[in-house]
C-alpha cells in the first residue's frame, strides 16, 4: 500500500462483555461475562490494564492473551458501541476504570479526542512502530490497522477497465447495478465525509443522490451481504471494505469462499484523489490508573509480531511498515490513498448524515 501523508488522520447496546484474560500461567483466569453498562472491571490488583473497545473481533482477544502470556499483565475487556463507550468514560470522569479506548473509524477517534477523554501517549517505541500519518498529531490516539473502502465487482459481468472512480458509480451506466449497505454504517458516513472534505458538500450530495438512483436494491445487511448479492446476481458492483473480502475467502463456509472467488477487488480514484482508507485506533484515557501497562499494550499491538498476526487473521492492513501482509493483501499491490486529516471525518459526520437523509439513502 503506497503510504501518502494523512497527517491525522453511533444506538445503545444492551450487552457489554467483560473478558478477563489470564496471566499466561497455569492458573490463568477464563473469560467472564456480565451484563450492563454499569459493571466496571476491577482494578484492585497490580499488573493489569482495562480496555474499553468497540472492536468485536476474536483476533483482538487473541492478541490480548498473547500480550498477557508475554508480560504477565492481565487485560480486562469491556465491549460496547463507540458512542456508548465514549459517553461512559466521559460520564465517569476521574473515577473511570478505563485505561484504553479502542475503536474503528477515524471520525470516532476524533470525537473521543474532542470529548476530552484521551491524553497524549509518549513512547519512542510507538513512534517507531507507527508512522506519523497513522497517529494523531498530539498522539491522543494511535492507529492499529487500516481498511480500504473499495469497489467489489462481478468477475463474470464487469471488466476492471470498466471501473474508475467512486463518482463513476453514480452515473447512468451503473443504473440498477450498485450494492451498498445502509447510511447508518459508519463506514459509509466516513466515506461521504471524506468526499465533503475533498470535493465540497454540493459534489458530495450529487454523488450520494446518484448512488441512490443506481441502487440494485435498497441497502440491506453488512458488507459481506453486498458481496453475496453480487454472487447472486442482484447487482454487479458493491462498495465495501477490503478485510471482508479476506474473511470471505478464508471462511469455513464453502459458499462464502465461492463468493470471494466470484468477485474482484478494484481500488478506485487512483488517477484522482485516491481510495478511501479508514483506521482503527487506540487512545490512552485521560484518567488511566494503569498508564504504564496501557502504553506497554499499545507498544505490543503495534509491534511487528502483533501486526502480522492481526493482518493474517483479520485481513486489515498493518500500520507498522515493517509488518508483512498476508498473500491476499499483497496480491492487490500498491495503491494510492486519500490525503486527508482524520479529524475531518468527525467534523463532517453530521453533514454526511444530513445528506444521506436528504437524498433518501436509508
Amino acid at each position: 500500500m503506497q503510504i501518502r501523508k494523512f497527517m491525522k488522520p453511533l444506538l445503545a447496546s444492551a450487552l457489554l462483555t467483560i473478558g478477563l484474560v489470564g496471566c499466561g500461567t497455569n492458573n490463568a483466569e477464563q473469560p467472564k461475562t456480565e451484563a450492563g453498562l454499569d459493571t466496571a472491571p476491577k482494578t484492585t490488583e497490580s499488573g493489569e490494564v482495562n480496555v474499553y473497545t468497540a472492536r468485536h473481533y476474536e483476533v483482538d482477544d487473541e492478541i490480548f492473551k498473547k500480550f498477557t502470556d508475554e508480560t504477565g499483565i492481565k487485560v480486562n475487556v469491556v465491549k460496547g458501541k463507540e458512542a456508548e463507550l465514549i459517553e461512559r468514560i466521559k460520564r465517569e470522569g476521574e473515577s473511570s476504570q478505563a485505561d484504553l479506548f479502542i475503536t474503528v473509524d477515524g471520525g470516532v477517534l476524533a470525537n473521543a479526542k474532542q470529548n476530552g477523554i484521551l491524553q497524549p501517549v509518549n513512547s519512542d517505541v510507538i513512534n517507531e512502530n507507527v508512522p506519523e500519518h497513522f497517529r494523531d498529531t498530539d498522539n491522543n490516539w494511535i492507529g492499529m490497522a487500516t481498511r480500504a473502502r473499495i469497489i467489489a465487482y462481478a468477475k463474470d459481468r464487469v471488466k476492471p477497465e470498466d471501473l474508475s472512480t467512486y463518482e463513476d458509480l453514480a452515473t447512468d451506466k451503473w443504473a440498477g447495478k450498485v450494492l451498498v449497505r445502509s447510511s447508518t454504517s459508519m463506514y459509509n458516513q466516513s466515506l461521504l465525509a471524506s468526499f465533503i472534505e475533498l470535493n465540497g458538500e454540493e459534489k458530495a450530495e450529487e454523488w450520494a443522490s446518484g448512488i441512490v438512483k443506481n441502487f440494485a436494491r435498497q441497502p440491506d445487511g453488512g458488507d459481506r451481504d453486498q458481496a453475496k448479492a453480487i454472487a447472486a446476481g442482484t447487482g454487479d458492483v458493491a462498495i465495501m471494505n477490503t478485510y471482508y473480502v479476506g474473511l470471505l475467502a478464508n471462511s469455513e463456509d464453502p459458499e462464502e469462499v465461492k463468493v470471494a472467488d466470484n468477485i474482484g477487488v478494484f481500488f478506485p480514484n487512483q488517477e484522482t484523489n485516491g481510495t478511501h482508507v479508514n483506521i482503527s485506533g487506540i487512545g490512552l484515557t485521560k484518567y488511566s490508573k494503569n498508564k504504564d501497562n496501557a502504553i506497554k499494550l499499545i507498544e505490543y499491538i503495534t509491534s511487528v509480531e502483533a501486526q502480522e498476526f492481526l493482518s493474517a487473521n483479520n485481513y486489515e492492513f498493518p500500520v507498522n511498515p515493517n509488518a508483512k501482509k498476508p498473500e491476499l493483501l499483497e496480491s492487490w499491490g500498491e495503491f494510492k490513498m486519500q490525503e486527508l486529516n482524520y479529524d475531518t471525518l468527525g467534523e463532517h459526520n453530521k453533514k454526511a448524515i444530513e445528506i444521506f437523509n436528504k437524498v433518501g439513502w436509508k
